[in-house]
C-alpha cells in the first residue's frame, strides 16, 4: 500500500521526513569488488576485460571482437523496421535542435585599465557513453548521451553496451549510427568503466564518461572520477505529479506508472489539493496494474515507494516539491507556468496535462538524463555543457599591468608568496626603468 499523507495530519512532518529519507536503491556494498575489477583492468587491460565479460555476461570475446565491426552494425541495423527508424530519426532531430541552442558563446573584451579578458569553450577530446545492455537496453539513452556530445564538437565518441549471451539490441546500434558514434564496444559493468577511464591495448581512454548503470557501474564511476570526468551518479527513476481535480485520474495513474515500471526501486508520488481525486488515481492505478505488462515491477515500486499527498493549496504543494527535488515534475494544474515559478528544484518540468513525462523520455527535445535522489537541489540534467570546458583568457598591456599590478604585489606579500609578487614587480621595475617618451 503506497503511503497516504495529508499536510493537515498531526504526524505529517515526521512521515514526510521519513519519505524523503527512504533508501530505495538496492545496492549492496560493491565498492571492494569494483576496486578489484578496476585494478585488474589497469594491470591486464584487454585480458581482464575479456575474462570479466565471460564471467558476468557469459560471452567469450577476443581483443578484435571487443568492438562491433562495421558489418555487424550493418546487419543489426537492417533488423530495425522503417517505423522504428523514423521514430529514432524524429527523436534525434528534436534532441539535436534543442541542444544546439544550449551552445555557449566565447567572449572577449577590453576593460578600462586596458587588459584584454575573456573565455573560450572547447570540447573534451573523447567521451565514453555507457548504455545498459541486453535486449532491455534503451536506444533513447544513446541519443540523449551522444547527440549533446556531438553538438558540443567531441571528436571521438565510444559506447560501451553489454551484450549478455551475445544478445544485442538492433535499435541501440541504429541509434549509435544516427548519433554519429565512432566506436561501440560489447562490454559492460565496472570493467567497461575502467577500460574507458584507463584504456586497454584495444580501447583508448576517454576524458569524460556519461550514462546510467547498475550499482557496479555507479561505484566504478565514483572511483574513476578525477582520472576522468563523469556526468552524475544516477539512482532509481522518480516522478512527482502535482495535479488538481480537473484531470483524468487514469492519465495521472499512467504517468505515475510510467516511472514505476522502470524498476522496483523507482518512486512515483502524487501531490493533489483534492483528497477524493487522490483516491480516484489510486483506484485507476490498481485497475491498470491488472493488465500492465510490467505489472510486477510497477506494482512493487508503487506499493513500497509510492505516495499520495494531499495539501491545503498549491503553495504547499510547491514547497513540498522543492523539498523532494524530483527528477521529473509534472504540473497538471490550471496555470502550470505560474506554479513552475515556485518549483525551483527539479530535474525537468512538464507543463500541463497534455505534457506527459514519457514525451520527455523520447521526443520532447530536452535531455532525459537527469539528477535523482534529491540532487536536483544542486545539479542539472545532461547537456552540451557536460562535454565542454571553459578556458579563461587574459592579456595585459604595460599600462594595464602598471594599473593593477601593485594590488597583486600587495596581495602576494600578504600571502607570503614572494615569487608571486616578484614576478609582477620585476615587470613593473622594467617599466619604471624604461626611458619616458616625450613629445
Amino acid at each position: 500500500m503506497p503511503q497516504i499523507l495529508a499536510t493537515t495530519d498531526a504526524d505529517f512532518e515526521t512521515r514526510f521526513a521519513d519519505l524523503l529519507s527512504m533508501k530505495r536503491e538496492d545496492s549492496p556494498d560493491v565498492d571492494a569488488a569494483v576496486a578489484q575489477i578496476i585494478a585488474d583492468v589497469r594491470e591486464r587491460g584487454d585480458a581482464a576485460v575479456i575474462d570479466l565479460t565471460a564471467k558476468f555476461d557469459k560471452l567469450d570475446l577476443a581483443p578484435e571482437r571487443l568492438a562491433f565491426s562495421a558489418s555487424e552494425i550493418d546487419a543489426l541495423c537492417a533488423l530495425v523496421t522503417a517505423e522504428e527508424r523514423a521514430a529514432l530519426d524524429l527523436a534525434a532531430e528534436r534532441i539535436r535542435a534543442y541542444h544546439v541552442r544550449q551552445m555557449p558563446q566565447d567572449a572577449k573584451w577590453t576593460d578600462p585599465e586596458g587588459a584584454t579578458l575573456g573565455w573560450r569553450w572547447t570540447p573534451v577530446s573523447a567521451a565514453g557513453l555507457y548504455v545498459p545492455g541486453g535486449l532491455a537496453s534503451y536506444p533513447s539513452s544513446v541519443l540523449m548521451n551522444a547527440i549533446p556530445a556531438k553538438v558540443a564538437g567531441v571528436p571521438r565518441l565510444a559506447i560501451c553496451v553489454p551484450t549478455p549471451n551475445g544478445q544485442a539490441n538492433p535499435l541501440v546500434l541504429m541509434a549509435a549510427r544516427i548519433a554519429g558514434v565512432d566506436e561501440v564496444y560489447r562490454i559492460g559493468g565496472a570493467q567497461a568503466i575502467a577500460a574507458l577511464a584507463y584504456g586497454t591495448q584495444t580501447i583508448a581512454p576517454v576524458d569524460k564518461i556519461t550514462g546510467p548503470g547498475n550499482a557496479f557501474v555507479a561505484a566504478a564511476k565514483r572511483r574513476v572520477f578525477g582520472k576522468v570526468g563523469i556526468d552524475m551518479i544516477a539512482g532509481p527513476s522518480e516522478i512527482l505529479v502535482i495535479a488538481d481535480a480537473d484531470n483524468d485520474p487514469d492519465w495521472i495513474a499512467l504517468d505515475l506508472l510510467s516511472q514505476a515500471e522502470h524498476d522496483e526501486s523507482a518512486q512515483s508520488i502524487l501531490i493533489t489539493t483534492d483528497a477524493a481525486f487522490g483516491t480516484a488515481v489510486q483506484e485507476a492505478i490498481n485497475k491498470r496494474l491488472q493488465t500492465l505488462d510490467r505489472r510486477e515491477i510497477a506494482g512493487k515500486s508503487w506499493q513500497v515507494n509510492g505516495a499520495i499527498i494531499t495539501t491545503r493549496d498549491l503553495t504547499e504543494a510547491a514547497a513540498l516539491s522543492n523539498r523532494i527535488a524530483p527528477e521529473h515534475l509534472e504540473l497538471c494544474v490550471a496555470d502550470p507556468e505560474a506554479l513552475a515559478k515556485d518549483c525551483i528544484h527539479a530535474g525537468a518540468i512538464f507543463l500541463g496535462q497534455w505534457t506527459p513525462e514519457a514525451i520527455g523520455d523520447y521526443v520532447g527535445g530536452p535531455n532525459h538524463v537527469l539528477p535523482t535522489a534529491r540532487s536536483a537541489r544542486f545539479s542539472s540534467g545532461l547537456s552540451v555543457m557536460d562535454f565542454l570546458k571553459r578556458t579563461t583568457m587574459a592579456r595585459m598591456t604595460p599600462a594595464a599591468l602598471a594599473a593593477i599590478g601593485p594590488a597583486a604585489e600587495a596581495l602576494a606579500s600578504a600571502e607570503s608568496l614572494e615569487a608571486h609578487g616578484l614576478s609582477v614587480s620585476a615587470r613593473l621595475q622594467r617599466l619604471n626603468d624604461s626611458p619616458k617618451k616625450t613629445g
